[in-house]
This record gives structure tokens, sequence and C-alpha cells, in this order.
């Protein structure tokens, strides 16, 4: 069986987690446990994973500051935070500290699974800190947004469709792709959730500054203008 990383869970639910890891053996990855904060630091730090999934509430040490200290200390890995609160301000925290992508329990094991390939795909050589195109930047540590010097708030998924666009300045990329890269693989082709965070975003960075730099191209997605609009 083709082998897909290593993945380290940080989840204090014993039954969870084994099932967990029993699933993703399954699936062709390596995996290793750890059961409180503590233990998921220590492994973290002492140990190279392509992955991590990490439990917001932990005993020991919390999820984010797990994560905080992961990323202080240079750890690279992406991190897919599980959180059984289902609230904005929870995600929009992990993200800003440095966590790549989050899942609100209960889920399905295969968005799980699914989220964590698209991990791996974005994982490898070291991406730019910074994004830009023209006087919109984008601040991918920071979790900030700004143009023409003006600081922007963003949504954590506004946020990540903007970097994706960013990221593919110049390419036109497709509904297909942006549904699995920002949401979910099993969101059907015909919602048009998509299109609702296009609009928002572009009355965020691009209507109060006079520009036009997403663009729709029709019949097959979205670009982003290099130059910034």
């Amino acid at each position: 069986m083709k082998r897909h990383g290593r993945v380290l869970v940080v989840e204090d639910e014993r039954s969870f987690a084994d099932a967990l890891a029993d699933g993703l053996r399954a699936d062709g990855f390596e995996v290793e446990t750890a059961e409180d904060g503590l233990l998921g630091l220590d492994a973290g730090l002492s140990r190279s994973f392509d992955v991590i999934v990490l439990d917001l509430m932990l005993p020991g040490l919390s999820g984010l500051d797990v994560c905080a200290r992961l990323r202080r200390a240079g750890v690279e890995a992406p991190v897919l935070v599980l959180t059984a609160r289902d609230g904005e301000l929870d995600q929009l925290r992990a993200l800003r500290i440095g966590a790549d992508d989050y899942l609100t329990k209960p889920f399905s094991y295969r968005v799980l699974l699914a989220r964590l390939h698209v991990l791996l795909r974005r994982s490898g050589p070291r991406r730019s800190d910074v994004l830009a195109a023209g006087d919109l930047v984008l601040d991918r540590v920071a979790r900030r947004c700004r143009r023409a010097g003006t600081d922007i708030e963003l949504t954590p998924r506004e946020f990540a469709l903007l970097e994706l666009l960013l990221s593919r300045a110049g390419q036109v990329v497709s509904k297909r792709f942006a549904l699995d890269e920002v949401w979910d693989p099993a969101i059907p082709l015909q919602s048009n959730v998509l299109e609702v965070y296009v609009a928002y975003l572009r009355r965020k960075v691009d209507l109060p500054f006079g520009r036009h730099a997403i663009g729709t191209v029709r019949g097959s997605g979205y670009r982003l203008d290099p130059g910034g609009g």
C-alpha cells in the first residue's frame, strides 16, 4: 500500500483517537497518538510529522497553546484542529496562531481524510509568508490583509479563499478546486457558496478601493489579477 505520510493525532478521548488512528493506518498513513497537550507538544517538537491532527480541548495544555508553541519553535507541519465548539471565534483564534484548517465535531471520517490530503498537497517546499498582488497584501502568519495601507477584516473562510486566489494570481481557479481547497470536497458543484464568498471578497478588497482584481472567467472559475486590478 502507498504510504501517504506520518500523522500525529493529539486527542484525549481514547476510543475516538484509537478509531481515528486505525482508520488512518488502513488508509496508508503512519500514525502516532498523544492523549494530552503536553505529550502532544513533546511529540511534535521531538519528531517529524507530515500533518498534525490536534484537538482543542485537551488536559495538561490546550490545543491552542500546543499549536502556538509548535509554531514558535519553527515546526511547519500542517495542523488540522478538531473542536467541539461550533464558534467562529475559536476557529479564528486557531487560524491566527498557526493552524491550517479545522473541523467541528462530529464530522465524517471521509471529510477528515480529504482535508488531510489537501493539507499534504499544500505542504512541501516552504510557502511565502506574504502574498501580494499590487497593493493587496496578505500576511499568512499574522493572518492580516491590507490594501493601499488599509487593514481589511476578513472571516476565516474569506481569508482562505483570498489566500487561494492570491497564491495562484494570474491563473484560473476552477469552482471545483476552490470548493475542495477552501470548503469541503463533499460540497456539490451546484452549490452557490463560492459565488457568495467571492461577492463578499469583492465588497471588501475591490469595491472600496475602486479596483476589479477578482475577475470571473465564465464557465471556468475565477482569476485574480496579479497586478492587483
